[in-house]
């Protein structure tokens, strides 16, 4: 069994590397389908709205195929109804449905916690446990296969959105991370951006040292293309910052110089919540500068965590920057939003009752359920960007991950309920 594992792993990373990085993941589908018998063998990718799967596709103009169209390449949307699809990338397990004499399995891939998409495999027959287990280990390699290749291909992107993008959109697309969603063992971080019908400038970062996490969640001023530039100044200068070891007050410091400096309309600003965390204490310093207050969740309580006043990024050039800490609790978590969280008819919304409600789901869920409330009251289009950044804080830094297929299973949401 193991020799014929490394043979599959081995064959697939080989037909991965030989494929252009266009066809590779469908290489590796289809010589991942060979190897266990399968019918039909199909990657499904996440949609960037959270909301749906998108099935990619290369036919002749002439051929079959409704959806999307790029040329040959060819996107069909499939929305999330709380069917097996979604109940595989919520709970973070494959799904067998039977149907007419055939069986279609579904596994989630993904890596530390990044929901990718799917793996859509048909069998002839029904699969037995040891098939399964193979499934979904393959499916986990075919994520690292999907991050190794978008990097030189805008196929993914372009199958991820549902929409096009304006080109304030495009800018503020650049400005966030690689991947929304990050699990280690003492923690779970996800973001989420619910964009306006006019880009409002909102942005969120984190990115993971030896035993720090850093994360911000920033609000640049005004709307469309200025404000895009405008966050791309504040977020470049904090990452340059942040990339040369500087503590959350010079962050801030050299950040408010920037923007008061280059910013593409006089007198604009950048408001921000920046965060250090230790991963061995738990304690948490957090630097707020002219944003809504971060919310701590604590025993299903929630309060506004009450941090030295600052002025937004880029208001003033010469104001001076204090930083507050706190010491996270395993169990708590940590909610940073912009004000498109709590705008117009969004204010009506009891955030505390919320958050009760979503507290057993994992943050890329909660992430996706505050973002569902805000759009039902506010949406269908929003008028300033609602974006969140969820942390829980499990403690344990020094303890290795228990995953399965990518995810900590344990730390996954419930299935859907039917």
């Amino acid at each position: 069994m193991e020799s014929s594992r490394g043979r599959i792993m081995a064959d697939m990373l080989e037909a991965a590397e030989n494929a252009s990085p266009v066809e590779a993941v469908e290489a590796v589908t289809r010589e991942l389908g060979a190897a266990l018998g399968a019918r039909n063998a199909a990657f499904l990718i996440a949609d960037l709205s959270g909301r749906a799967l998108v099935r990619l596709a290369h036919v002749s103009l002439d051929g079959a195929g409704a959806g999307r169209r790029d040329g040959d390449e060819v996107a069909t949307v499939i929305p999330f109804d709380g069917g097996p699809a979604e109940q595989a990338l919520r709970s973070q397990t494959v799904q067998v449905v039977a149907r007419s004499g055939r069986w279609t399995v579904l596994a989630p891939v993904t890596d530390r916690g990044e929901a990718i998409g799917l793996l859509e495999m048909i069998l002839p027959d029904e699969p037995a446990a040891p098939v399964l287990e193979e499934i979904a280990r393959t499916a986990h390699m075919l994520a690292f296969v999907v991050i190794a290749n978008r990097r030189y291909t805008d196929l993914f992107e372009w199958g991820q959105r549902t929409t096009p993008f304006t080109l304030s959109g495009e800018i503020q697309r650049r400005l966030l991370p690689g991947s929304f969603t990050c699990e280690g063992s003492s923690f779970t971080l996800s973001g989420w951006l619910e964009p306006a019908a006019s880009i409002g400038g909102d942005t969120f970062d984190y990115s993971l040292a030896r035993d720090v996490l850093h994360f911000s969640v920033t609000d640049a001023m005004g709307h469309g293309v200025a404000s895009a530039l405008t966050a791309t100044l504040g977020v470049g200068s904090l990452r340059n910052s942040r990339r040369r070891a500087a503590g959350l007050v010079e962050q801030a410091d050299v950040a408010n110089a920037a923007v008061a400096e280059h910013a593409p309309v006089p007198g604009s600003y950048v408001t921000a919540v920046l965060g250090r965390l230790d991963l061995r204490t738990g304690v948490c310093a957090l630097l707020n500068a002219g944003h809504v207050p971060p919310m701590l969740i604590r025993d299903g309580d929630t309060r506004a965590l009450q941090l030295p006043g600052n002025f937004p990024l880029g208001m003033f050039a010469e104001a001076g920057y204090l930083a507050g800490e706190i010491t996270l609790r395993p169990g708590d978590r940590l909610v940073v939003v912009t004000d498109g969280m709590r705008e117009r008819n969004a204010a009506s919304l009891d955030l505390p009752d919320l958050f009760r409600s979503i507290a057993d789901l994992h943050p890329r869920e909660a992430a996706r359920a505050l973002a569902d409330a805000v759009l039902e009251v506010s949406g269908p289009t929003l008028a300033d960007d609602a974006t969140l950044l969820i942390l829980d804080w499990h403690s344990g830094h020094s303890e290795n991950r228990r995953t399965s297929g990518g995810a900590d299973q344990v730390r996954a949401s419930t299935a859907v309920p039917d």
